[in-house]
């Protein structure tokens, strides 16, 4: 693997736009009705259509229409009441026409941004454009008998819907715009535009990044970094190019402007072609397809169902519950996990607490049973209902712990568990008194400590009443009496 010198934000402003490449959660293609599902065997998903055989005509797909504008406008930009088809050529195996139906001069939106605050601050990342366009198809390179020297193709994905989301170049590092493609992938997530399955291809990104000398307008040389399909790739892919770039310019080199690869296996980018231009891929209109309009109506309708965003849900959640940035966030991850917790802490009464359990051991043991806070067992109530137990003093910590596990096993109900294995503890004097007296008596010099100035000593007396009771007793109750016994003058 080659390494580089470290430090090159030292000298050197980074610049990075990315275009994400997102499949629309649409049962068909974008221009005919073969479907998008995911691991059939190839070729078997394919029309005269998707094929680009003679004759055969594109319809638009309504729904992949709809899904296009909601992600416009859930991301704030401004939808044309009329946009475009294009074709876009170039010549690849597979891309089975010869060119790509997408759109270019009048995209569906332009304008835009998407914002989040983290412990830094608020970030913005302004959006350039939204646009529609069909998938290619896949070439095989592996898993054949003469992969050595052939190549297969598979053309499923031919004609699946895509949104693409190109945003300026307001990124400044390879985690930023990792946590922009996060954020972004959530948003899209958030109003069922895409299920955004980057291990199935559903979500794509391609990097721009330039390196200019700190200080210095304008902007340098830039390469661009193709198919990152996964949030790890984007950040290593990026980081390397940064100081790929940074060891040229320190030379005394020029970038290349060339389209690159991340290879994963090597930790490096690879050189794939020079990098084109706009003409390179002599756009025109899609002579098949008239003008897409979309109605006032139809937009306003659109727009009244987009549900509340993540960063909105955020920041709804830190105000109305008093969480901090991290925790908000934690919770705020996704639609299902806000509404567990906002009704579990209704139902605890410790906003705090919940999100405490929910991110410690409830997400621990659904991570270990392989599921999703769906598919618990345990409802939001259930588990508030176990934080009151809990943080009342009903049961102890650790035994909250061995009641949610088995809440999880059976459903069961956390009183009726903590009854049936005697986790119940005792709190009333009535009940403990006597094993106050009893510990007292048997550990007199602990008593002459404490009663000649040596408070410390209560924890340990505390800790053998709690002990001889089997753990049963509360240690807040024990301790009033216990220092009420150590402190009355005739006891």
């Amino acid at each position: 693997m080659t390494t580089h010198s470290p430090g090159p934000r030292a000298v050197y402003d980074v610049i990075i736009g990315l275009e994400v490449h997102a499949q629309l959660a649409t049962a068909s293609k974008m221009f005919c009705g073969c479907s998008t599902s995911f691991g059939a065997p190839p070729n078997t998903h394919t029309c005269p259509t998707c094929l680009g055989l003679p004759g055969a005509l594109p319809v638009p797909n309504e729904r992949a229409v709809d899904l296009a504008a909601m992600v416009a406008l859930a991301l704030g930009c401004a939808v044309a009441p009329i946009s475009s088809f294009a074709r876009k050529h170039y010549f690849y195996p597979d891309l089975p026409k010869g060119y790509q139906i997408t759109q270019h001069d009048r995209p569906l939106a332009t304008g835009g941004a998407l914002s989040w605050r983290s412990a830094a601050g608020t970030r913005t990342v302004r959006v350039v454009r939204v646009h529609l366009e069909e998938d290619a198809g896949k070439s095989l390179h592996e898993g054949f008998t003469d992969s050595a020297g052939s190549a297969y193709l598979d053309f499923n994905r031919s004609g699946v819907p895509l949104v693409e989301i190109v945003t300026e170049p307001d990124i400044s590092s390879a985690a930023e715009a990792a946590e922009f493609a996060r954020r972004l992938r959530a948003t899209l997530v958030a109003i069922g535009a895409s299920d955004a399955n980057m291990e199935e291809g559903g979500l794509r990104c391609d990097a721009n990044v330039s390196l200019r000398r700190r200080g210095h307008a304008g902007l340098g040389a830039r390469t661009e970094i193709k198919n990152l399909n996964s949030f790890r790739a984007l950040q290593r892919a990026l980081e390397f190019e940064i100081a790929r770039q940074a060891d040229v310019l320190d030379a005394g080199g020029r970038v290349d402007t060339d389209t690159r690869l991340w290879d994963e296996t090597g930790g490096c980018t690879v050189a794939m072609r020079t990098k084109e231009d706009s003409e390179d891929y002599r756009y025109f209109p899609e002579p098949d397809l008239p003008p897409l309009a979309i109605a006032p109506d139809r937009l306003a309708r659109l727009r009244a169902s987009l549900p509340e965003l993540p960063d909105a849900r955020q920041a709804r959640l830190a105000s109305s519950y008093g969480l901090g940035e991290d925790d908000a966030s934690a919770m705020a991850r996704t639609e299902a996990t806000s509404a567990y917790y906002e009704q579990a802490a209704q139902a605890s009464g410790d906003a705090a607490a919940t999100c405490r359990w929910m991110r410690n051991e409830l997400s621990r043991r659904l991570a270990e049973a392989g599921l999703v806070i769906e598919s618990s067992r345990v409802t939001p109530q259930a588990l508030g209902a176990l934080i009151r137990m809990a943080s009342t003093g009903v049961v102890s910590a650790s035994a909250a712990k061995r009641i949610l596990a088995r809440m999880m096993a059976t459903g069961e109900a956390a009183d009726a568990i903590a009854g049936a294995e005697g986790l119940l503890q005792e709190s009333g004097p009535e009940a403990l008194e006597a094993l106050v007296d009893q510990t007292l008596s048997t550990h007199p010099a602990q008593v002459a400590q404490y009663r000649a100035g040596k408070r410390a000593v209560a924890g340990f007396l505390v800790g053998q009443v709690v002990k001889a009771s089997g753990g049963r007793a509360n240690p807040s109750a024990v301790d009033r009496l216990v220092r009420a016994r150590l402190d009355s003058p005739g006891a």
